[in-house]
C-alpha cells in the first residue's frame, strides 16, 4: 500500500507552533495549492490543505516560514477524529509532513535575508561529528529524536 502526498503552495497565514506535554514541537499550517486548470470564468482556483509537522522540522517551519511563503511538502495523508465541545465527532483530514522544503529565500518576499549558517555544533561539546567512524563509542539517541 502507498500513502504519499507531494504539494507545492503558499502558506495562507503564519504557522502555529505548539508543544505537547512531553515537550515535542508540533506546527500546523495551511497550504494554498493552485489547481492545474482555471474555472469557467478564467480564474485560477486553489485548494487549501491543512498540514502538520513534528519535532525540529516544526520549529524550523515556525521560525523560517510565514504567510505567503512558498513551500514544498512531502508526507502522507491522515484522517482522524475527536469529540468536539458539543459532544459530536469532528473529522479531520490533514497531511502529516515528513519534510518541508523552503522554496524561496526568505528575503525574496521583501523580508530581511536569512543569516549565514554557523558551522554545526554537537551535543557532546567536543565539536566532533558524532557520526564519524568511531567503533569504540556508542551513539545515544532517544526515541524523541527519531522521525517515526
Amino acid at each position: 500500500m502507498m500513502n504519499r502526498v507531494v504539494l507545492v503552495g503558499r502558506l495562507t497565514k503564519d504557522p502555529e507552533l505548539r508543544y505537547t506535554p512531553a515537550g515535542v514541537a508540533v506546527a500546523t499550517f495551511t497550504l494554498a495549492v493552485n489547481r492545474n486548470f482555471k474555472n469557467g470564468k478564467g480564474e485560477q482556483e486553489a485548494d487549501f490543505i491543512n498540514c502538520v509537522v513534528w519535532r525540529k522540522p516544526a520549529e524550523n517551519v515556525a521560525n523560517f516560514l510565514g504567510k505567503g511563503s512558498l513551500a514544498g511538502v512531502d508526507g502522507r495523508l491522515q484522517s482522524r477524529y475527536y469529540e468536539g465541545q458539543d459532544g459530536k465527532r469532528v473529522y479531520v483530514t490533514e497531511v502529516v509532513a515528513e519534510s518541508v522544503q523552503f522554496l524561496e529565500p526568505k528575503g525574496s518576499r521583501n523580508e530581511a535575508p536569512l543569516p549565514t549558517n554557523p558551522p554545526p555544533t554537537y551535543n557532546d561539546g567536543s565539536g566532533r561529528d558524532p557520526f564519524a567512524k568511531n567503533e569504540d563509542r556508542l551513539i545515544d539517541i532517544s526515541d524523541d529524536d527519531l522521525p517515526f
